[in-house]
């Protein structure tokens, strides 16, 4: 397998493509967009959080969802529109809260991996992505909330992450800027900030050095496989123009998408688009940046996550159930501004852009790192809210199995 297509060039498909050049094969990588990072590596949060580890799937995650139906402006939010994909997902979802522990102690230890390996990179290629290494602070409002956080923080403990509690007063001397009558926190000293647009596009342009080709600006249409090769038909989105590539790999790292090309595949990956919002606030004066923090917080009550970019502040949170809709909706946007004003008023709002992306969940919010049903086929996909902070050591789960195939193509197919 010297020829690896690569579909997808988010930050998974970049670290991937990044990592199988460095190991020595022909990469080439296809996305629909016409520069990498176009989609929900755009502007997300900006979090790499090993703190922010804790699978969703519990009782409480459930009860907080049903109190909230029908507040359109609630951190999570369901459609109830019918929809076979989202209701049978949601129900594989609950299934999974048994595996609520394993998986929140199994995805922090990736975190902590991952860090290492995507500092390596930053490094090497010389790329800068406003990289904070400040921590994260979490903040709680009352005694109740912080006492349910700090049994999960036992949980990202086991897992190897140094997170401990810290007063109001020690919050406040970690992060000077904070105003609000908030409880206690939490704080990952290891944890830090980056914009992830940026890096990604640093680390494509560290691809192209290594000889990853690119054909953008082209959605796939169809892949034909035999045991040697597989071919894979595309059209170019601006004029409509056909064509193929061959190779003897494919790796899916596709996002949302990855589930209609593993169908292409003769694979299932039970991949739902889940919407998340962020605004960057841009500090156009020295009031708004001297106001602005600089330890990235995570608002447990708000469900609200901050990072210092720069000349940029970035707020994001809330997730949406509601299939491919990538509206950006006022009255979604409007908490993260209104959340901004109040606990950091001499912030000034004049100039704000919002964003919304499609996180590319699995109902056990558990990336997928496997090999397909077909000799060749790769999955490095469903990453969920946490592909930034996981890409980098998934990249390298990829390429050692990949390795490990072209080892041993007779190896029986992981799916």
């Amino acid at each position: 397998m010297s020829r690896v297509a690569i579909i997808g060039a988010g930050i998974t498909g970049i670290t991937t493509a990044y990592t199988l050049a460095k190991l020595g094969y022909s990469v080439t990588v296809l996305d629909k967009n016409r520069d990498p990072a176009m989609e929900t590596s755009f502007a997300n949060g900006g979090q790499l959080s090993a703190s922010n580890a804790e699978v969703w799937n519990s009782t409480a995650t459930i009860m907080k969802g049903l109190r909230w139906i029908g507040k359109r402006n609630a951190p999570l939010l369901l459609n109830p529109a019918f929809s076979w994909h989202k209701y049978s997902w949601l129900a594989a979802f609950v299934r999974n809260i048994p595996n609520h522990k394993a998986n929140t102690i199994e995805t922090t230890r990736l975190a902590i991996e991952a860090r290492r390996h995507l500092y390596a990179m930053a490094e090497q290629e010389n790329i800068d992505f406003d990289l904070e290494r400040r921590g994260i602070l979490h903040i709680y409002y009352d005694k109740d909330s912080f006492d349910k956080a700090v049994k999960t923080n036992a949980l990202l403990q086991a897992g190897g992450l140094e997170r401990y509690a810290v007063t109001r007063d020690e919050a406040r001397s970690i992060e000077p800027t904070l105003t609000g009558d908030f409880f206690a926190g939490l704080y990952t000293p290891s944890d830090a900030t980056g914009d992830i647009h940026k890096f990604t596009n640093g680390l494509a342009s560290a691809c192209r050095r290594l000889g990853v080709r690119f054909v953008m600006d082209t959605s796939v249409t169809r892949i034909a496989s035999d045991r040697q090769q597989h071919q894979i038909f595309h059209q170019r989105c601006n004029n409509g123009e056909s064509g193929y590539l061959e190779a003897e790999a494919i790796v899916v790292c596709a996002g949302t998408g990855s589930r209609t090309i593993a169908r292409m595949l003769g694979d299932t990956m039970n991949v739902y688009p889940v919407k998340g919002y962020s605004i960057s606030v841009h500090l156009d004066d020295a009031a708004s940046l001297a106001a602005t923090p600089r330890v990235s917080l995570l608002d447990e009550d708000a469900k609200i996550v901050t990072s210092f970019l720069g000349d940029r502040f970035r707020v994001a949170g809330t997730a949406e159930f509601n299939g491919f809709n990538k509206d950006i909706r006022a009255d979604r946007v409007q908490p993260l501004i209104d959340w901004t004003r109040r606990l950091f008023p001499e912030i000034s709002t004049r100039r704000v852009v919002p964003w919304c992306g499609l996180r590319p969940m699995m109902p056990d919010m558990m990336p997928r790192v496997c090999r397909g049903r077909k000799p060749g086929v790769f999955y490095n996909t469903g990453h969920g809210h946490l592909g930034w902070t996981l890409s980098a050591v998934t990249a390298q789960m990829l390429g050692q199995l990949v390795e490990a195939s072209t080892q041993n193509p007779t190896l029986q197919p992981a799916y």
